[in-house]
This record gives C-alpha cells, structure tokens and sequence, in this order.
C-alpha cells in the first residue's frame, strides 16, 4: 500500500479527533440550560448547511488543487472556528465556521485515497480510513466531553492543538497532480456531475444510501443526548459520550470486516446491513438499561460499518473514472448533509414541540427500514466497473 496512506490516518484521525472533541465541548457549555432539548440539535445543522450551501464548489476546488493543499486549507477554518469558540463567540456561529472547513476537507480526504491506491486496495484503504476516524470519534467524544466537564478553556485548546498537528502532518503527505484541474466550479457543473451520476444505478444506490446512513447516525447521536437522561437519568456529557463510544466500537468492528463479506465487486449485499442497521435501532428502543444498551449500540454500529465501507469505496472509484474523486465526493456529501439537515431539523422541531426520545428512535427505525427497501429497489447485480461504463458517458455528454 502507498506510503503516503499512514501519514493521511494520522491527519485524519487528528482531525476528526478535533471535530469531536469540540461538537461535545459545545454540548457541554449548554447541557444544562433549560433551551438544550433544541440548542443541541441547532448546533448540529449550523455544522451541516455549509456542506450543502458549499457543495457546488468545495468538489472541483479539491480536483483543480493538490488534495493535501486542500485538507491543509479546511484545517484552518476549523482552527478558526475553535478559535472564535474559545474568544467567547456564540458556538452556533463558531461551530457553523467549523462546518465549512470540514466541508472544504471532506472531498480531499477522501478524493485522495483513488489517487493513491489501486482499485484492489481501495476497500482496504477505505476500511482503515474510516476505522481510524471512529477511533478518533471515540477519543474525541470521550476525552473532549471530560475534558470540557473540567474546563472549556482546556478543551479548546486540545482541539486547536489537534487541528495544528494534523495541518503538519498534511505536508508529509506525496504531492499527487490534480486530475481533473479542468472542472470549473459552479451549479451548472454541479448539476451535470449530479445528472451524470445518477444515470448509473448503482452509483445512485450509493448515492442515496450513505445519505440515509447519515441522516439515520446524526438523529441517533442527538437522541441519545435526550434519551439518556430520559431513562437512564444521566446529566454529565462524559456520561452521553461513553455511550456513542459503543456505538463507534461496532462501527470499527463492521469496518474490519467489510474486506471478507462485502468486496466492492458484491456491492448488492451491503443492502443487507442497511436491514439490519433498521433493526437494530429498533431494538434500542425497548432496551431500558444500561447495558443492553451498549450491547444493542455495538450491533447497530458493526451494521452501519459493514454498509458504509463498501459503499464509499464503491462511489469513489465510480467518481474517479468519471466526474472526479473529489466531484464524486463533493456530491455524496452535499446529499448526505442535506440529509442529515432535514434530519436533523425535523427532530429539532419535533423535540421542541416535546416528542419523548423512545418513540422518536423507534421512528428513526422504521425509517431506516422503508428507505433502504427504496434505494436498493433498482440495485444491479453489476459490478461497481460496471456502473462506471455507464455513469462516464453522461459526464462526457454534459
């Protein structure tokens, strides 16, 4: 594997160590004001609008540069928003200024990884990126929540210290030449790269089930902020980030195992994650203890691992050989923000207007269930080459 693929995990896991750990400082500076119940979940979609209001641009911008220059530019505007953060700005504008350099990362970081790997590693690669952005979750969701139980000003400064690291790290990086420096940014653009995509169904399929993976993860976190003091009578945001660390245990597990169930040849199986993902959270809805709850956490992340790997890995090598890398990217993260703000707003108002946490997960359940029927309904038997033949000749026509 390219020697390059360690460096980028060790950014990447500084990064999303750093993203982590300043969402639960944030929660921690309002967790008990009377406005939490929906303050949390405004603060979640200030992060997600720059994903969709940026999408347009943030993808030919990471194609027409060298990817590290581009993971280097939206560490600073995540740096920015800490700093604003620890200035004593409001966190739902400072955490919004964080949005927008991961909206800005987001496309390089993994734009990159078909440009440095082959198609036979690329699975590999996808599963040791995502493994060590959970790892990095854990930490991040942990060590930030108690280190802002014990001082705002000491968490913050952890995360620009984190953010700074991996910005040094990202200049170890090989400088690899853009391959699609001839995009012009721009909704025309964006608009064909979309239409050209979504002529193949399985980069469609691909499409829509990492935004409905997403949109299903973003209201299960905020839930558990709600249900965990609901039931298990718990008031400490170290005590809610212990809980997501199960969840992001499962998803490792589920990442690790993708190579030998799901390769991305076989990519009609991972319909069957998404099954059970929809099951499992379910379930979670009628535990009422802690540990059946961490145990049913697990399960629901090993499902969201095993269908999330082989579907990124699936979509980034159909972008590569058509639309770009970091185009393809671009797109599949202004749905699945997109998502993840309807998401995310709906329960916003739902918990303002007083929905109890059980049946709102329970909800949530059914909805993963009756989505992923939807989206996999057209699923080919083809091979991910396959939907390359046929996503290429749109992007030429457009």
């Amino acid at each position: 594997m390219n020697r390059g693929v360690p460096v980028l995990l060790f950014a990447q896991f500084l990064s999303a160590f750093a993203d982590n750990a300043i969402l639960f400082t944030a929660i921690a500076m309002v967790l008990d004001s009377p406005h939490a119940g929906w303050y949390v979940p405004v603060l979640q979609s200030a992060f997600l609008v720059a994903f969709v209001l940026l999408a347009p641009w943030v993808g030919p911008f990471a194609d027409r540069l060298p990817k590290p220059v581009v993971l280097m530019i939206g560490n600073a505007f995540k740096a920015a928003g800490a700093l604003l953060m620890l200035a004593h700005v409001e966190p739902i504008i400072a955490y919004a200024l964080v949005g927008v350099g991961a909206a800005v990362y987001g496309p390089a970081k993994y734009g990159i990884l078909p440009e440095m790997v082959g198609h036979g590693e690329l699975v590999r690669a996808n599963g040791l990126i995502e493994g060590s952005t959970i790892v990095a979750i854990i930490l991040g969701t942990v060590v930030g929540a108690k280190a802002a139980d014990s001082s705002i000003p000491t968490a913050l400064a952890l995360v620009l210290s984190c953010y700074a690291l991996s910005l040094g790290a990202v200049l170890l990086l090989p400088k690899i030449a853009p391959q699609h420096a001839h995009d012009r940014p721009g909704l025309g653009h964006f608009t064909d790269m979309m239409r050209a995509l979504f002529q193949a169904d399985t980069a469609r399929f691909a499409m829509l089930g990492t935004s409905l993976f997403w949109a299903a993860a973003a209201v299960l976190r905020l839930l558990l902020v709600a249900w965990a003091p609901a039931v298990l009578l718990t008031h400490h945001a170290t005590e809610v980030a212990e809980l997501t660390l199960f969840l992001a245990i499962g998803i490792v597990i589920g990442a690790l195992l993708v190579p030998r169930l799901i390769p991305i040849e076989r990519l009609r199986r991972a319909r069957l994650a998404a099954y059970l993902l929809g099951v499992g959270i379910l379930a979670f809805s009628q535990v009422h203890s802690l540990w059946p709850a961490r145990a049913v956490l697990v399960a629901i992340g090993v499902s969201g691992g095993l269908f999330m790997v082989p579907v990124n890995a699936a979509l980034q090598e159909i972008g590569h050989r058509s639309i770009g890398s970091g185009g393809a990217v671009a797109l599949q993260n202004f749905f699945e923000n997109l998502a993840m703000l309807a998401a995310v707003s709906l329960y916003a108002g739902a918990a303002r207007l007083g929905a109890a946490p059980v049946p709102s997960i329970a909800a949530v359940g059914v909805f993963v269930l009756v989505a992923a029927f939807l989206v996999s309904w057209h699923l080919p038997p083809d091979s991910v080459r396959t939907a390359v033949v046929d996503a290429a000749p749109a992007e030429e026509e457009a």
